[in-house]
Formats: structure tokens, sequence, C-alpha cells
């Protein structure tokens, strides 16, 4: 008599507790797999991003003409744009009113554009966090399921006289399938949160690279107005 040891046999005859336990690491492996896609989008989006705003910052252009055209966009400005956006706005306004010394209309800029760089490091870092609870979680869902499995087909052999590897080989058979799906779960959002987390790391060193540099040109324009009003 042979047993029928397919997957979808093994799992549609699991106890109920294992199969709550699939279930989930099912619809856990979907949601990152979803995420998994967005955050690539993402953050290639951002690179592409940051590398034309670099040609365009760096195009010899006057900054104020840069400003008005990244504000005048009807999308909202992310990125690199986004952090020269908030510390131009916030120089050329501390430039207008009387008495600020150049050192504050600077450092008043580079506070603007900190809490843009918060805000765009923090953009890139959603769903991270989830990518990592999965892969640090779902191995351990699975072994539930599995240890509950192998607990049941074992409990199933105190009611019988003599035991054969026949009439335990589905019952541990079925419990292994939910550790076999926490790895399915687990090791692609592992995979994708290591990726994801060194482009972030690597996109963000660019984001501050650049907003040193603006700094420095902020403060050649803001002590060169003050000289020349000296």
């Amino acid at each position: 008599m042979s047993t029928d040891l397919s997957i979808l046999h093994l799992v549609l005859g699991a106890s109920p507790v294992v199969q709550a336990v699939l279930a989930l690491l099912l619809l856990v492996s979907v949601v990152s797999w979803t995420m998994i896609f967005n955050r690539r989008s993402v953050l290639r989006q951002a690179q592409r991003a940051a590398t034309a705003f670099e040609d365009r910052f760096w195009s010899g252009g006057e900054l104020s003409s840069l400003y008005r055209s990244i504000a005048a966009e009807d999308e909202r400005v992310r990125g690199m744009a986004a952090i020269f956006e908030a510390g131009f706005r916030e120089f050329a306004r501390l430039r207008k009113q009387p008495g600020v010394e150049a050192a504050a209309q600077v450092e008043g800029a580079q506070r603007a554009m900190r809490v843009a760089l918060s805000r765009e490091e923090d953009y890139l870092e959603h769903h991270l966090s989830f990518l990592a609870t999965v892969g640090s979680t779902s191995p351990y869902v699975g072994l539930f399921g599995t240890v509950w499995g192998i607990m049941n087909a074992f409990r199933a052999l105190g009611n019988v006289h003599q035991a054969t590897l026949a009439m335990v080989a589905p019952g541990i058979a079925e419990a292994l399938v939910a550790t076999a799906m926490g790895l399915f779960a687990a090791i692609p959002a592992v995979v994708a949160y290591n990726r994801f987390s060194s482009d972030m790391e690597r996109l963000s060193n660019r984001y501050d690279n650049f907003l040193e540099e603006f700094s420095t040109i902020l403060h050649r324009q803001a002590h060169g107005q003050a000289s020349a009003a000296a």
C-alpha cells in the first residue's frame, strides 16, 4: 500500500494548527515579495533621480533658477532635490532678513537640509523593518508548525500496537513542510533586507556628501555677499 506524499496532499492532510502556520507563512511571503518589489523600484528611482539632479546641479547654472524649476514641479520633490530645495529656501529666507549674519544663514540652511535628509532616509527605510522581522522570525514560526506536527505524529503512534515507517512518515513529512515554508519566506526577506540596506546606506552617503558640498557653496555665497556689503 503506497502513501501519497505529494506537497498538496500533505498540506491538506495536516492538522489545523499546521495548516494555520502554513497559511500565515504564505501570507507573510506574499506581502514580503510585494514589499521587495516596491523597495527595489523606490531605490532604483531614487538612485536615478540623484544622478539626474547632480548633473543639473553641477552644470554651472544659477542656483536660484534651479530652485525655481524644482519648486515649480507638480510632483512632490524627493531625494537630493528635496534636500537642495529645503536648504536653499531657508538660506534665501534668512538672507532677506536684515541683521542675520552669514554664519547664521548657513547654519539655518544646514538645519533645514538635515531635517529633509532625515525625512528622505525614513522614506527609503520604509518596509525594511518588516523584511527584517520576516527574515528573523519565519524559520521559528515554521519550526513551531514542525514541532506540533511531529508531536501529533508520535501521539498517534501511541494508539497502535505495532508502529511502522509508513505510519509515521506522512505525519513527519507534513510537519517538515512547515519548516520548508518558513525558510521559503525567510530567505528572500533576509537577502532583500541586506541588499536594500546596503543600497540605502550608499544613497544616504550621497545625500550627506551633497549636503556638505552645498553647504560649502552657501558659505562662500553668504560671506561673499557680506564682504561686498561691507
